[in-house]
């Protein structure tokens, strides 16, 4: 009986995006990011289905494009960067749905709760950059509830409509790096 090597892959910070969107005044969306991250992939299989994944963003990354509500984001109102700086991610499962669909479940930290996610993925498949560097990807999608994770701060407006949403949805587009 052989045995198939572990792969190792990293996040490539360059070429990945990792995106939060929020309902503000429940009539648009404000769009966010985390401009600081890193990740691996290691698995033996060559679809991925025995894949052990890790992430973790830096909180004090954060990027709205204001930086009076990022601020406000990284206090203790919000993800209280100075205590909690990481937002960490671990895999539970990676099960493939379709030739190219997947679905990630894995256990998101954020401040002091640790509790379970579904991401939606697709994979984009594989290619070899102008360097020789194997390069796979994907782009993944979720949602989770900010109160059930600690992130409570709540505005109202005069009228008592709501400032922010609670749903957040999440869109990554990764790109992974086969390590030599």
């Amino acid at each position: 009986m052989s045995t198939q090597a572990i792969s190792k892959w990293s996040i490539d910070p360059t070429h990945s995006e990792i995106h939060f969107k929020v309902k503000h005044l429940m009539i648009n969306t404000v769009t966010g990011s985390f401009k600081k991250f890193e990740g691996s992939l290691e698995g033996a299989q060559e679809d991925f289905t025995d894949a052990k994944i890790s992430f973790t963003a830096d909180i004090n990354s954060i990027d709205t494009g204001m930086e009076m509500r990022d601020t406000h984001l990284k206090s203790a109102d919000f993800f209280n960067a100075e205590k909690y700086p990481q937002l960490k991610f671990e895999s539970t499962a990676f099960e493939k749905n379709g030739d190219t669909v997947y679905l990630l479940k894995g256990n998101i930290t954020i401040l002091e709760t640790t509790l379970p996610v579904q991401l939606d993925v697709e994979y984009g498949g594989k290619a070899t950059d102008f360097y020789g560097n194997i390069k796979a990807g994907f782009e993944m999608t979720g949602k989770l509830n900010r109160k059930d994770f600690g992130l409570n701060w709540d505005g109202i407006t005069e009228a008592g409509g709501v400032v922010v949403s609670n749903e957040i949805k999440l869109a990554l587009n990764v790109q992974l790096q086969l390590n030599k």
